[in-house]
């Protein structure tokens, strides 16, 4: 005898607001150069109404400050990663998140099997498939290769590769909120307020 479907908890998060989370293994590496890359975009694009934040699909980091070479990159671009603190994915965030973005395959697959409902499970997209270049292809061709193995180098090819999805990621976001905003009448509840990212 087969349960019936579960029926998802109603969205938590504000109805002005957009919650997204990036994920990897560690949160150490490519998750909180991901978050803090998307933070630093939707706040150029104006978008008060993103909140972003990261986590790792293992407590392998729990605790333990971004890798030094992530920090390197994202400071010569002149975004601060001083405050980031590495943590596990919680099971509650399927829920009050509204994006959840994979970073690679790995994270992807795990996710899925993890989600606990078909609105979740819709919730879960790569990180990449918002970058024009790899936007049709297989899952399996749009991750990115865990650059803790390699030197500054693969830091390099991860920040590329994050930066070539921001605008995809940024005008997805813009619709999102501009769908919530409507039955409140305000075209931007949150102005003046900054994006944040809450790691």
């Amino acid at each position: 005898m087969t349960s019936p479907p579960r029926t998802p908890p109603p969205r938590t998060s504000p109805p002005d607001q957009y919650r997204i989370i990036a994920v990897c293994t560690g949160n150490i590496c490519r998750s909180p150069m991901a978050e803090l890359m998307l933070a630093e975009a939707m706040a150029a694009a104006g978008l008060a109404g993103a909140v972003v934040d990261s986590a790792g699909t293992t407590a392998y980091e729990v605790g333990r400050p971004i890798d030094p070479r992530a920090a390197r990159k994202l400071t010569a671009h002149s975004i601060p990663s001083d405050q980031h603190v590495a943590r596990e994915w919680r099971t509650d965030w399927f829920h009050s998140r509204d994006l959840i973005l994979a970073l690679d395959v790995d994270h992807f697959g795990w996710l899925q099997q993890a989600a606990p409902d078909r609105e979740s499970l819709a919730k879960i997209r790569m990180l990449r498939s918002f970058d024009p270049a790899v936007a049709g292809k297989d899952p399996l061709d749009q991750g990115i290769e865990d650059p803790w193995y390699g030197g500054h180098a693969d830091f390099d090819v991860t920040w590329n590769l994050i930066h070539a999805a921001l605008p995809g990621i940024v005008a997805h976001v813009q619709a999102e909120l501009a769908v919530l905003r409507r039955p409140g009448g305000s075209d931007q509840p949150n102005a003046g307020q900054p994006v944040r990212s809450i790691s």
